[in-house]
């Protein structure tokens, strides 16, 4: 490589391309999977008016519940939003935009805006305030909606493992919507647990290559905190 894609810190990876009114595609499914590091980051980078592409909005005190709290968030594109109460908060004292999504709809949207398809059609919505004011049609006798495709100026997402060379591997449910938002980032930025040389990965081990991310850092000991604790009585 002629320049490497390891930074020494969630800051200095995020210090240059993070800008006020960008659109950013978060990874993580509730609080797992989150690049809780680079989530912090951007807090502290005090950036504005932002857009965030997210299945989620985390919690109150976590992951991007943060970035709610500071008002950093103009505008939610998101299909789950139940276990953050500052983010009802504001929905409702229309503070904040919120743009709700079927979430396979929103992972095909972010797929398709990384493979650089515009729009697609799914019968998902179809009947619903989803589709209002979209262009309908006719397949087989079944109607579909056209939903269009989504990309985001930076990607912040989350992985296990990587290579030096980007190429990255994630675990088990954390592998949702993370390859997703990595795809439909203008520039990615991927927080691992685990960095090693070029070539220790096995190519049939990848989930997702390093062509799709433009920068590293390392966090080996997150948080990974638990949303919601359920015991035996």
């Amino acid at each position: 490589m002629s320049q490497s894609k390891l930074y020494d810190s969630a800051e200095s990876a995020l210090k240059d391309i993070i800008k006020d009114g960008q659109t950013l595609a978060i990874g993580g499914f509730g609080l797992c999977g989150i690049p809780e590091a680079l989530i912090l980051a951007l807090r502290d980078s005090g950036a504005k008016e932002l857009t965030c592409i997210s299945n989620n909005a985390g919690v109150d005190d976590f992951g991007l519940g943060l970035l709610l709290k500071t008002r950093q968030i103009k505008k939610m594109i998101s299909s789950y939003v139940g276990e953050n109460k500052e983010f009802e908060r504001q929905f409702l004292g229309g503070e904040l935009e919120v743009e709700l999504t079927p979430q396979g709809t929103l992972a095909e949207k972010l797929r398709a805006g990384g493979a650089g398809i515009p729009a697609f059609y799914t019968a998902t919505g179809v009947g619903t305030q989803v589709a209002e004011g979209k262009e309908t049609r006719e397949f087989n006798g079944r109607t579909y909606i056209l939903e269009h495709s989504l990309t985001a100026d930076v990607a912040l997402v989350k992985a296990q493992k990587a290579d030096k060379a980007g190429n990255l591997i994630f675990n088990k449910t954390a592998r949702n919507f993370n390859p997703d938002c990595a795809m439909a980032g203008k520039i990615t930025v991927a927080e691992v647990e685990e960095i090693v040389e070029i070539g220790e990965l096995d190519a049939d081990e990848i989930h997702l290559p390093g062509i799709f991310v433009q920068r590293l850092i390392l966090n080996s000991t997150p948080e990974k905190r638990i949303e919601k604790i359920t015991v035996k009585k």
